[in-house]
């Protein structure tokens, strides 16, 4: 009785799950659809560009379903799953800028925000800013989407202890940025 009763528990979770992964798009697109939102302020994270963040998602989307037989439950979470390919997917889009090369890294990075609202971004933000995008991307993966270090690791493509590492030093730099901030500051 108890075994019967523990497979109707655990049944509707993976049920979408293996019809994904048989081939049922409806299925597919109920387990992506929470993961849309994190993938999408990744991407922007990333490549800050909110249009090329909507393609970058489509694109990772797509390669989801292309790969979602071989996806397995015992090696990662669909989040950390899905989350690297839009990571590695947003490094391939930076990778094919052909036109980064031309121009200089201050011609690349684009305002998205009006001057005034910029001016008044907060230290916390100014002293983001100044951290690499991998590092930012790292601090979002584990502060802003709470992943465990294993699947912030899986994301960033480096072992367990890379991660920690990365984001040990990053909050390190970014205590000195706002110390430094702190001092300038009248």
């Amino acid at each position: 009785m108890w075994l019967a009763e523990h497979e109707l528990l655990t049944e509707p979770e993976v049920s979408p799950l293996r019809d994904a992964q048989a081939g049922d798009l409806k299925a597919f697109e109920v387990l992506l659809e929470p993961l849309l939102d994190p993938a999408y302020r990744l991407a922007v994270l990333m490549l800050r560009d909110r249009t090329e963040a909507e393609d970058v998602v489509q694109e990772a989307a797509f390669r989801a379903w292309k790969s979602i037989r071989s996806f397995r439950r015992d090696r990662a979470s669909l989040k950390a799953w899905f989350l690297t390919i839009v990571a590695n997917q947003c490094r391939q889009t930076r990778r094919e800028r052909w036109w980064s090369v031309v121009r200089g890294p201050t011609l690349v990075r684009e305002s998205v925000e009006p001057e005034d609202a910029a001016l008044q971004r907060s230290d916390l933000a100014h002293a983001l800013a100044e951290l690499g995008r991998e590092d930012r991307v790292a601090l979002h993966l584990y502060f802003g989407l709470d992943l465990p270090i294993d699947e912030v690791a899986r994301a960033l493509g480096v072992s367990t202890r890379g991660a920690k590492s990365r984001i040990h030093r990053t909050l390190k730099r970014l205590r000195l940025n706002l110390e430094d901030q702190e001092i300038l500051l009248p």
